[in-house]
């Protein structure tokens, strides 16, 4: 139709553009272009071809972003593990709490498996494979859906915390292994919300059940931002 390849690349707000530098340093994007004057603007972009523009605005809130992207690759878990040591090597831990921060892949209600990045402008990077909605299965598997569109989507963590709760008391026939999914889910949210001393007590519990290794490693790293320092 338009006889070339078409291209879309988002203009996101921030308050300073150095603010946002180093930040997407760490997820692999290297600066193509900066401006000062008259208006800061600054260009970033990855190899893979994912590019990103930024409006520096003074005064900016990135509490009050309604900035938004959806990133549609073939493989969100090994895009998520790129990010996920980037941030791990730049920063010390992957932050999963307040701006910035990522949430781990997970499946949420009416979509494919995916992951979110708020960057220090508070925009939100939507990444999903955009591939169809897998099966569900597991007692939990619909309350995990539900709550990953509230807290993850939605930003509404209150509301995820809610929804895994009542799913917890609804399932109590549930074996602790098949609740696994849920405490850790619970633990993150928990955390995010600044509940240090509930998240400590559902990360206890989890470690005291039989856990694979995988899984104790992602206990492990729940339990380093469980424990409150300095922002």
């Amino acid at each position: 139709m338009f006889g070339m390849s078409v291209r879309t690349i988002p203009i996101l707000p921030c308050r300073d553009l150095d603010d946002v530098v180093p930040f997407y340093a760490a997820l692999g994007f290297a600066v193509t272009y900066r401006q000062k004057r008259p208006n800061p603007y600054l260009c970033l972009s990855r190899e893979d071809g994912l590019d990103l523009h930024f409006a520096g605005i003074p005064g900016f809130d990135p509490e009050g972003s309604l900035g938004n992207v959806i990133v549609v690759v073939p493989d969100t878990g090994t895009l998520y593990d790129e990010f996920a040591a980037g941030l791990r090597s730049a920063y010390g831990k992957v932050p999963r709490a307040g701006i910035p921060r990522i949430t781990k892949p997970r499946r949420k209600q009416g979509t494919s498996a995916g992951f979110s990045v708020v960057d220090p402008g508070g925009n939100w990077l939507r990444i999903t494979s955009g591939g169809p909605e897998e099966e569900e299965g597991g007692p939990f598997e619909r309350v995990l859906l539900n709550a990953a569109r509230q807290g993850d989507a939605h930003g509404d963590e209150a509301a995820a915390i809610a929804v895994l709760e009542a799913g917890l008391i609804r399932h109590a026939d549930t074996t602790e292994a098949e609740r696994v999914p849920v405490y850790l889910y619970l633990a993150e949210l928990l955390i995010r919300t600044g509940n240090h001393a509930r998240a400590t007590e559902v990360l206890d519990r989890l470690r005291g059940l039989d856990l694979d290794e995988a899984t104790c490693a992602e206990v492990a790293e729940l339990v380093s931002g469980a424990e409150p320092g300095p922002r």
